[in-house]
């Protein structure tokens, strides 16, 4: 799941065309938190992704997995 986080954010950001720094300034988040993210390093701290996101009108969500039914 992390690397799908990390995708969608840095492709977000490069579409909305802003920097690491930029983006990470609008967001209110550090810099380096933004770089792990995108390097794909797991976080624990949702609410922070969740910040990140915002800023291009997106948000996690829970949803339920599909599980193959036997």
């Amino acid at each position: 799941m992390s690397t799908e986080i990390a995708n969608t954010i840095k492709s977000l950001r490069k579409q909305y065309g802003l920097t690491q720094v930029e983006t990470a300034r609008k967001a209110g988040v550090s810099l380096a938190f933004l770089r792990e993210l995108e390097q794909g390093k797991t976080t624990t701290r949702m609410d922070t992704v969740n910040q990140l996101l915002n800023l291009f009108d997106y948000c996690l969500t829970a949803q339920p997995m599909n599980h193959a039914q036997s």
